[in-house]
C-alpha cells in the first residue's frame, strides 16, 4: 500500500520534467586568449558575451564545479529552469502593457497583468513551500527515495502562477468576451456550419486559460514543445483540464472553464497520462480531475485579485479608503497588532500593513484548507475553490462585492472596455477574413498585405479550424497598446 501512494504522489505532485532535471550542458572552448591561434581562439570578451547572451535568454548559467556539486548534493535546478523559462519568454513580457484593472490606464501604480502575475508567482511559491513541508513531514519517502525537498512543491506553483495569465488577450477578461462574441453573435457566425462543434465552441467561449496552455507547448520556429516546462508545472498551471463541450457538465470547480483548444488536446492527454491525472470524461469528451497544485495556483490568484485590486481601486480612488480600511481590518482582526496600526500616522503605510497582514491571513487560511482536505483532492472528489472552504469567505465576499460595484463595473473601466470590445471585434473580423480568403484561393493584394502580420504563420495547407484559431492566437498575443495601434492602422489611419 505504501508503494502504491508513493506512486501516486509521485506522479501527481512531480510526474518527470520534459528536461532532465539531473543534468546540464556543459559549453567547452578550444583557447581562450591565445593570439597566436585566431582560428581556434576565444577571446575573454567573447566568452564575457556568449555568457550575456545565454543568460538574456531562457537558460540558468552556472559554473560547471557550481553544477556538479548541485548533481552531487541532489540539489539541482529541477523545477526552477520553468521559472525562468516563463519569465524571459515574449509572451510573459508582454503582459507588462496588457490590463489588469483598468484598461490603457496612464496612472503608474496600477497593476498590469505582468506585476499581478508577478505578485500571484510569489504567493504561490508560498503556498507550494507551506504544503510541500507538511506533505513531506507526512509522506517522508517522498524526500528520502525520491529526493523531493520543499521547494520543488514551491517553485512548481511559482512558475504555474507566473504564466497563469499568459494566455490573457488585451483589454481584461472583456477581450475574450469580444472575441468570442465575435464568432457567436458577429461575421463569424459564418464558420459555424464549417467547423466541427467542438472548434466551434473553442472560439464562441475563447478561453485565456487554453490559449496560455497553447502559447506554454506550442512548437514554434522549430522549437519543439514551445517552452518546454515539465509535465508538473504545465499540469499545476491547468486549472480547467478539459475541453470546451461539454460546457459545464457539473458544479465541480473544474468545469468552470476550459483550459485545452482542441488543437492541443492530443498532447494534453499526453500530459495527463504522464501525471497519472484521473479521468473524468469518457471517450467522447476529454475531461480529468486537477493536478492537486493547480488548487494552490488558483488560490494565488484569488489571494492576490482580492486584496491588491482592492488596494488599486482605493489608489485610484473609486473606493473611499477610511471605507476600504474598515473592510480591510475585519479580514485581518485577528492578527492585528492594533499598536503598530494606530501608530501609522500616513494612510498609505495603514493600507500597506493591512495589505500585507490581509495576504498573509488568506495565505495560512488556503494552506489549511489544502491540507485538510489532500486525501479529497487526489481522488479528484474536491469541488470548490480553497478559498470558498475559508472561514474568511464573508469578508472575501464583501471585499468582492465593493470591487465589482466600485472598481469593474466603474465608468472608466467600462468605457474603456467598450472601446477595447470594438478595437478586437475589428482586428478579428480583418485578420480572419483575410485568412479566409486565402484559404479560398481568392485572396486580394489587401489579404496579403494584412496576413504580412502574421509573419506568414498562415499555412494554405492548415485547416480552416486551425487558421482561424491561429488569427486569434496572434490578436490575442498584442499588448493593449499594440491592438489599438494596428486598430488604427486598419481604419487608414496615418496620424
Amino acid at each position: 500500500m505504501k508503494s502504491v501512494l508513493t506512486t501516486i504522489l509521485v506522479a501527481l505532485y512531480f510526474s518527470s520534467p520534459t528536461i532532465a532535471a539531473d543534468s546540464a550542458v556543459i559549453l567547452m572552448y578550444h583557447r581562450f586568449g591565445e593570439k597566436g591561434y585566431p582560428s581556434t581562439n576565444t577571446t575573454i570578451e567573447q566568452l564575457e558575451s556568449h555568457i550575456r547572451e545565454l543568460k538574456s535568454g531562457p537558460y540558468t548559467v552556472l559554473p560547471v564545479l557550481e553544477i556538479m556539486a548541485h548533481i552531487k548534493n541532489g540539489k539541482f535546478l529541477r523545477f526552477e529552469v520553468d521559472y525562468d523559462r516563463v519569465i524571459f519568454s515574449s509572451a510573459f513580457r508582454s503582459l507588462q502593457d496588457k490590463t489588469q484593472v483598468i484598461p490603457l490606464s496612464q496612472t503608474s501604480f496600477v497593476h498590469t497583468r505582468l506585476t499581478h502575475s508577478l505578485e500571484v508567482s510569489v504567493v504561490g511559491r508560498s503556498l507550494g513551500r507551506q504544503v510541500g513541508k507538511a506533505i513531506l513531514e507526512k509522506h517522508p519517502h517522498l524526500h528520502k527515495t525520491h529526493g523531493y525537498q520543499f521547494n520543488d512543491f514551491g517553485a512548481i506553483v511559482a512558475a504555474a502562477a507566473l504564466a497563469h495569465d499568459i494566455g490573457n488577450p488585451p483589454f481584461g477578461h472583456s477581450g475574450e468576451k469580444a472575441i468570442g462574441d465575435y464568432f457567436l453573435n458577429g461575421n463569424g457566425k459564418r464558420y459555424k456550419e464549417k467547423l466541427t462543434p467542438k472548434e466551434y465552441q473553442d472560439l464562441v467561449d475563447f478561453e485565456g486559460n487554453a490559449n496560455g496552455f497553447k502559447i506554454l507547448t506550442e512548437t514554434k520556429n522549430g522549437v519543439e514543445g514551445g517552452l518546454r516546462l515539465s509535465y508538473a508545472t504545465l499540469g499545476a498551471f491547468t486549472k480547467y483540464p478539459k475541453e470546451s463541450l461539454p460546457k459545464k457538465p457539473t458544479n465541480h470547480i473544474a468545469d468552470k472553464k476550459y483550459g485545452v483548444f482542441q488543437s492541443e488536446v492530443t498532447f494534453f492527454n499526453e500530459v495527463a497520462t504522464e501525471l497519472g491525472l484521473l479521468k473524468r470524461g469518457d471517450d467522447t469528451n476529454m475531461s480529468y480531475c486537477r493536478h492537486p497544485l493547480a488548487y494552490l495556483v488558483e488560490a494565488a490568484d484569488d489571494i492576490c485579485y482580492t486584496i491588491i485590486d482592492f488596494e488599486d481601486g482605493i489608489n485610484l480612488g473609486l473606493i473611499e479608503e477610511e471605507f476600504a480600511l474598515e473592510y480591510l481590518i475585519n479580514l485581518v482582526k485577528d492578527t492585528i497588532n492594533t499598536n503598530k496600526y494606530n501608530n501609522l500616522k500616513q494612510s498609505s503605510d495603514r493600507l500597506a500593513y493591512l495589505r500585507s497582514l490581509a495576504i498573509n491571513t488568506l495565505i495560512t487560511e488556503a494552506v489549511e484548507v489544502f491540507l485538510e482536505h489532500e486525501e479529497e483532492i487526489l481522488k479528484g472528489e474536491f469541488s470548490q475553490a480553497l478559498l470558498d472552504k475559508s472561514r474568511y469567505q464573508a469578508q472575501i465576499n464583501d471585499i468582492l462585492r465593493i470591487s465589482i460595484e466600485k472598481i469593474y463595473q466603474s465608468k472608466e473601466v467600462v468605457e474603456k472596455e467598450i472601446a477595447g470590445y470594438k478595437v478586437l471585434e475589428t482586428l478579428i473580423d480583418t485578420f480572419t477574413t483575410s485568412v479566409e480568403n486565402v484559404l479560398n484561393g481568392n485572396e486580394r493584394h489587401y489579404d496579403r498585405l494584412i496576413l504580412k502580420n502574421f509573419n506568414n504563420v498562415i499555412s494554405e495547407k492548415d485547416s480552416l479550424y486551425k487558421s482561424i484559431l491561429t488569427a486569434c492566437h496572434y490578436v490575442s498575443r498584442l499588448t493593449d497598446g499594440k491592438s489599438l495601434q494596428l486598430f488604427e492602422r486598419v481604419r487608414g489611419d496615418f496620424k
